[in-house]
């Protein structure tokens, strides 16, 4: 029975990727991880971790006690929960993911204001353009733009995502100003490297449809990253309104073809389904859905959409 307690110092240490990270994580000492670790190990009789001074990794009796460990950890979790909904005042850990640019544009600036009203919760946020895996990653809620694919969790809409065509008066200075869609063939495109449809940019206006294909010198897969070069005059990019709009509003970028739209999208706060939603979770939630709900969010105002 004493293995139970081990379990969460377990998980923490091959999600951290160390005995170090996990003690941080856990608020222990480095060495009382080790010893538990190594307690564990005895009391199954088996190796869980290969251990050098550079890396840590599962054995493959580690693999299989890690799967069944991360749902016990789980359920363990889930029973906090259930009696944390009694308690009312969120409080604990919140492990929040997000995109790099919306995160760091968006979302760091409402942290604070939040852990002000909920001074018993305490944050952990990631910034990463990669989608992770909620329940892989001990997740607790992800802000993320697109459809969402995996039918284990569960979405509430934010805000639409909105793009749009821009470019700076320099490169138009140089290049010329394309006048219908198809000059932007001969046009320097620049593309967001993460992007389903970098390659073919999708138009629309009064119920008709156009794609054209682009192409660039420059991709990236950082949309603030694609905003500095198209500020320095490089090319045309599509970019989402909540990087560009302070730009377009203060003029130091043009809006191209203000009356076609490019595809919409919703960005949506994303979290694993549970019978027992924590406290600190519909916090947040509720503090986003009142932070960025609006129809016309404050990043769009003076652009055309």
């Amino acid at each position: 029975m004493d293995s139970f307690g081990a379990i969460p110092v377990f998980v923490a240490v091959v999600e951290s990727g160390g005995f170090s990270p996990a003690a941080r994580f856990l608020g222990i000492s480095k060495s009382a991880v080790s010893k538990r670790i190594t307690q564990l190990e005895q009391q199954l009789g088996v190796k869980l971790l290969h251990r050098t001074t550079r890396k840590l990794s599962l054995t493959e009796a580690g693999e299989h006690y890690f799967e069944h460990a991360l749902k016990a950890n789980r359920a363990a979790r889930d029973a906090e929960d259930a009696v944390a909904q009694l308690q009312g005042e969120p409080q604990g850990r919140l492990r929040i993911n997000t995109a790099m640019s919306f995160g760091r544009l968006h979302v760091v600036p409402m942290i604070p204001a939040f852990l002000k009203r909920y001074p018993k919760v305490s944050i952990d946020l990631e910034l990463d353009d990669k989608t992770v895996d909620l329940v892989q990653g001990g997740v607790d809620i992800a802000i993320r733009g697109g459809a969402m694919n995996d039918s284990t969790l569960i979405a509430r809409k934010l805000v639409s995502l909105h793009s749009v065509l821009c470019v700076s008066q320099s490169y138009l200075n140089q290049h010329g100003c394309p006048e219908q869609l198809d000059d932007l063939l001969r046009h320097n495109c620049l593309s967001f490297s993460y992007s389903t449809d970098a390659k073919g940019w999708g138009f629309s206006r009064g119920g008709l449809a156009q794609n054209v294909a682009v192409s660039g010198n420059y991709q990236v897969n950082n949309s603030e990253a694609l905003l500095d070069a198209v500020l320095q005059g490089v090319g045309i990019s599509r970019l989402p309104t909540f990087v560009v709009g302070p730009y377009i509003r203060s003029g130091q970028l043009i809006q191209l073809f203000p009356e076609y739209r490019m595809p919409m999208q919703d960005i949506s706060a994303v979290m694993i389904e549970r019978q027992y939603m924590p406290a600190k979770v519909r916090a947040f939630l509720d503090f986003a859905i009142e932070y960025f709900g609006s129809d016309t969010p404050y990043w769009e105002q003076g652009v055309d959409i």
